[in-house]
C-alpha cells in the first residue's frame, strides 16, 4: 500500500516540475471555501503567492497543511484555514510547496480561487472572524 506521505511527494515533485496536480483534501479547516471529504484542489506552482492565496505549506509542527496565507513578514508566513477559529500555523516561504488556484467540486465543476468574487469574499470572510463561530455552526447544520 502506497504511503499518504509518498503521494503527497510526488504530488509536490509534479508541481516542482509545473505539472498542475488535482488533490483529495480532508477535513473542516478550509470550510465554508473548500469541503474536504467531498471537493479536490488543484495545485500548481506557488508563483504570486501573497495574502489571500491558499497554499499547500509546511508548517512548524512538519505537518502539511491546505490553509490561507493572512500575514507575511520578510520569509515568514503566517497561514490560517478558513474554518479555524483561532489557530494559525507558521513557515517560511521555502516551504510553501504549491499554490491552489482551483477547487472541484464532486460533480467535477471547477471553481477558480483567483476571481474578483472569490477574493472579496475571503477578505470579508476574514473580517467576520469574531463571528466566524456562528456562521460556521449555521453551515454545518444546514449544508452537511
Amino acid at each position: 500500500m502506497i504511503s499518504d506521505d509518498f503521494i503527497l511527494s510526488e504530488a509536490i515533485r509534479l508541481v516542482d516540475d509545473g505539472v498542475a496536480v488535482t488533490f483529495p483534501v480532508n477535513g473542516v479547516s478550509m470550510l465554508p471555501f473548500i469541503v474536504g471529504g467531498s471537493e479536490k484542489v488543484v495545485l500548481e506552482r506557488p508563483e504570486g503567492c501573497k495574502r489571500g492565496s491558499v497554499v499547500l505549506a509546511k508548517v512548524e509542527t512538519g505537518n502539511y497543511v491546505i490553509h490561507r496565507i493572512v500575514a507575511i513578514d520578510g520569509n515568514h508566513v503566517t497561514l490560517m484555514g478558513d474554518g479555524n477559529l483561532s489557530l494559525r500555523e507558521h513557515c517560511n516561504w521555502d516551504d510553501v510547496r504549491a499554490k491552489v488556484v482551483y477547487v472541484v467540486s464532486a460533480k467535477g465543476k471547477k471553481r477558480s480561487l483567483e476571481t474578483f468574487w472569490r477574493k472579496c469574499a475571503a477578505k470579508l470572510w476574514y473580517i467576520l472572524l469574531p463571528f466566524r463561530r456562528y456562521f460556521l455552526w449555521f453551515y454545518k447544520r444546514v449544508k452537511l
